[in-house]
């Protein structure tokens, strides 16, 4: 890497804090504002084109893709409505609980599936549920969001930041379930998940959500599958999808090719037995992915990876090494309650790639990594859930209640629901963290 001028090293530095700018102000299209900030520092001799287009982790970008298209066809199977009819039925009716299922629904399916795939999902069937037992919309939306984008760390395969870690640290898909002899994301998640759901159900759910009076069994919309063979042949390539990607070590494959294997192997698939079944064209599972969402991460990953270049981050990880090494408790404490309230704020895929890369410089510095990046990337995630500012999943389940309401959600309203939910779950997944991957490392 040649050594930057004066001039590149400060115009890189302002390119970046202007990107980041507007894609947290919302100027212009975050997917646009990414894309500028990576042309200008081409133009400006920060990196070259070339140097740009490895920057970018088109491994993840493949994974996201991939995922993205087994889950369009799963979202089209009947699937998602028939689990919301088993979710009706579970709850007798009960309002309350009802949300708690929905919640957790939308939670477990998001380990696998991205968050935002998830709301689009279980919001259309969740909306005539509510009506029909009578109950307020909005709580009920803003929870299948929360909880989407909550889980999505959990694993490897549910969000960007998991894939970002992998791409940085190289940690694999088991590894997100148990490592060095210890529980890691997909146990600790789960349970400050489940603690947290039952503090919603208490504070908000208990009683003023128990609605309606409706049987169980009286159902608002038809939950049969169409085409039962359709459903389980997408749900089969869906889960021998992600067995493979489990075991991604011993294939000795990257994760996306192994995810555009599955996703191509269920359309060839389908493709062969058209005329058998009903399934949607390919080319409307195409044009429903979220291609603003993948020329926001390709732009992300080379923008970071030209603000890399100033060695900024490296000197910041220097000076932070003594902080780490004489106390990492107080240092992971500090950068877990400080990421809080800025992803909250900021969107949380370029904080967190950022502070990764941070992260990683200080573990050449004889710092063990593992714990500040579990501790960044759980409370990245987590307090994303403040504002629609730091998570693009809350944005589309806000743009739905409003749709859906015929009216304006206001902050006041939006925030009587996520400031509980996110500070809980943050203060929640911060004791177990500490407990289990700070201090026997302290």
């Amino acid at each position: 890497m040649t050594e930057m001028s004066d001039l590149q090293f400060w115009s890189t530095i302002a390119i970046f804090a202007v990107t980041i700018y507007a894609v947290v102000k919302g100027t212009i299209d975050s997917s646009v504002a990414a894309l500028l900030g990576v042309l200008a520092m081409v133009w400006t001799g920060t990196f070259s084109e070339l140097d740009a287009f490895k920057a970018v982790d088109w491994n993840v970008i493949a994974i996201l893709l991939s995922i993205w298209i087994i889950a369009g066809y799963l979202g089209k199977s009947g699937i998602p409505e028939w689990l919301s009819g088993q979710a009706l039925r579970i709850s007798g009716g009960h309002g309350g609980l009802l949300v708690m299922i929905l919640s957790l629904l939308s939670g477990i399916i998001s380990l696998v599936v991205d968050n935002v795939v998830v709301i689009l999902m279980l919001a259309p069937v969740a909306i005539p549920i509510v009506r029909h037992l009578k109950m307020p919309l909005t709580p009920v939306i803003l929870m299948i969001g929360f909880s989407s984008n909550f889980m999505g760390t959990a694993l490897l395969l549910g969000d960007l930041p998991p894939q970002m870690l992998h791409s940085v640290s190289g940690a694999e898909f088991l590894e997100f379930i148990w490592q060095d002899g210890r529980p890691s994301s997909f146990p600790i998640l789960m349970v400050t998940f489940v603690l947290t759901l039952a503090i919603m159900y208490l504070y908000g759910f208990r009683t003023s959500a128990a609605g309606g009076g409706s049987s169980g069994g009286e159902l608002p919309f038809d939950t049969r599958i169409p085409d039962r063979r359709f459903a389980r042949i997408v749900l089969g390539w869906f889960v021998f999808t992600i067995v493979a990607m489990s075991l991604r070590e011993y294939l000795e494959k990257y994760l996306g090719f192994i995810a555009l294997t599955g996703a191509m192997g269920l359309v060839l698939h389908l493709e062969l037995i058209a005329h058998q079944i009903k399934k949607p064209p390919f080319e409307e599972v195409l044009q429903e992915l979220d291609w603003r969402a993948v020329f926001f991460y390709v732009g992300l990953f080379a923008l970071v990876g030209g603000f890399e270049r100033t060695g900024i981050l490296e000197q910041l990880a220097q000076a932070l090494e003594p902080l780490f090494r004489d106390n990492l408790a107080v240092g992971a404490t500090l950068l877990y309650w400080i990421t809080v309230p800025i992803v909250g704020v900021v969107e949380h895929d370029a904080y967190i790639l950022t502070f990764l890369y941070m992260i990683r410089d200080l573990g050449t510095q004889g710092i063990d990594p593992w714990p500040l990046w579990w501790m960044l990337v759980w409370s990245g995630t987590l307090g994303s859930n403040l504002t629609i500012a730091g998570a693009p999943a809350l944005y589309v389940a806000l743009n739905i209640c409003e749709r859906e309401e015929g009216r304006k959600v206001g902050v006041r309203e939006f925030m009587r629901w996520s400031i509980l939910f996110a500070i809980s779950s943050s203060l929640i997944c911060y004791l177990l963290g500490m407990w289990i991957w700070v201090l026997p490392s302290a």
